[in-house]
C-alpha cells in the first residue's frame, strides 16, 4: 500500500469516529415509548412508571416491559423472536420492531419541552 492509501484510510477513520462520538454524545434519553401497529399509533406509555402490558392484534402477541426508564419485548408468539433479541431500549430515536405482528415501539421525546420555532 502507498502512502496515499494509508492517509485515506485514517482520514475515513477520523471521520467515522467523530461521527461515532458526536452521536453518543448527542443522544437524549426518551420519555415515552410509543407503540404502532400497521402504521397506526395504538398506545403511548410514559418510561417513568413500570407496567407491563400484553399487546394482542390479528397478527400475534407480544408482552411489553418498561422498567426503570427502559422499554423491551420480553415475550412474542412471532416465529423469529428478533423483537425479544432487541434488548432494552431507552433513547430517543431508538425503536424495537416486530414485522410478523407488524408492531413498531419507538422511544420519543427527552422529558424536555424544546421549541421548534417561534411565530410572531
Amino acid at each position: 500500500m502507498k502512502r496515499a492509501d494509508w492517509i485515506l484510510i485514517a482520514v475515513i477513520l477520523a471521520v467515522t469516529a467523530g461521527i461515532l462520538c458526536w452521536r453518543w454524545v448527542d443522544r437524549q434519553e426518551g420519555a415515552r415509548a410509543v407503540v404502532t401497529i400497521d402504521g397506526r399509533k395504538t398506545a403511548d406509555y410514559d418510561l417513568s412508571e413500570d407496567r407491563e402490558e400484553v399487546i394482542e392484534t390479528e397478527y400475534g402477541c407480544n408482552r411489553l416491559v418498561i422498567h426503570e426508564g427502559t422499554a423491551a419485548v420480553t415475550e412474542a408468539d412471532c416465529p423469529d423472536k428478533v423483537c425479544v433479541r432487541e434488548g432494552r431500549i431507552r433513547w430517543s430515536g431508538q425503536s424495537i420492531v416486530c414485522l410478523p405482528h407488524r408492531l413498531v415501539v419507538s422511544i420519543e421525546g427527552n422529558g424536555e419541552q424544546e421549541i421548534d420555532g417561534l411565530v410572531r
